[in-house]
């Protein structure tokens, strides 16, 4: 069983919040374990909750089409969220709840060993770029390390705000060419800083 495969199986097990208990499935995340892109969302829906799967329901159709425009599938990448149990009736993360599955989120990280990981939605973005708005740094990007994090609204918002469809596609062909300049900063040895734009 692959490292991946077991932190799986430890997340499904996992009862530190009050949510544990009116979830039907836990949804820790799947695509590919040595992906180059890792997706971060905020929390599973309903249609995740039934089938234990990420981004299933409209936003993930959504999602899926947003892949393709890049010419990637989503087994290619990973999808996971910052909690693993659905909220009752779709409310925000708690603070609490997101401190509880920070630990998961962490190891899937250091598991999968993404060259990119990119946030969809404002508490993914508040991980990983504290006090920032979204509306102001959505589609930009920083390299620390030896990962690039990237910025864009949840696929859900465009479903909700129509105006928002097309920041989100253009945001997203962005990144194979910070994949790219990212690697190329790496052969140069250069400073790994990308520059936010």
């Amino acid at each position: 069983m692959s490292a991946l495969s077991e932190l799986n199986i430890e997340i499904a097990l996992c009862q530190q919040c009050e949510i544990a208990k009116y979830r039907n499935k836990v949804v820790p995340g799947e695509g590919a374990e040595d992906a180059d892109i890792m997706f971060i969302g905020e929390a599973p829906g309903w249609h995740e909750d039934q089938q234990g799967r990420p981004f299933v329901g409209p936003a993930g159709k959504y999602l899926d089409e947003l892949l393709a425009s890049i010419g990637l599938r989503r087994e290619q990448v990973y999808i996971a969220n910052v909690i693993k149990c659905r909220p009752q009736g779709n409310r925000d993360p708690l603070p609490v709840e997101i401190q509880n599955c920070r630990q998961w989120l962490e190891r899937q990280i250091e598991t999968i060993h993404p060259k990119m990981i990119v946030t969809l939605g404002r508490y993914s973005m508040a991980m990983f770029f504290p006090g920032k708005s979204i509306s102001k740094i959505h589609g930009t990007a920083q390299k620390r390390g030896n990962v690039i994090y990237y910025a864009m609204y949840h696929p859900a918002a465009a479903l909700h705000q129509q105006s928002l469809r097309r920041a989100i596609e253009e945001d997203m062909l962005k990144i194979p060419s910070l994949l790219a300049r990212a690697e190329v900063i790496k052969e140069e040895q250069e400073p790994e800083q990308l520059s936010m734009f």
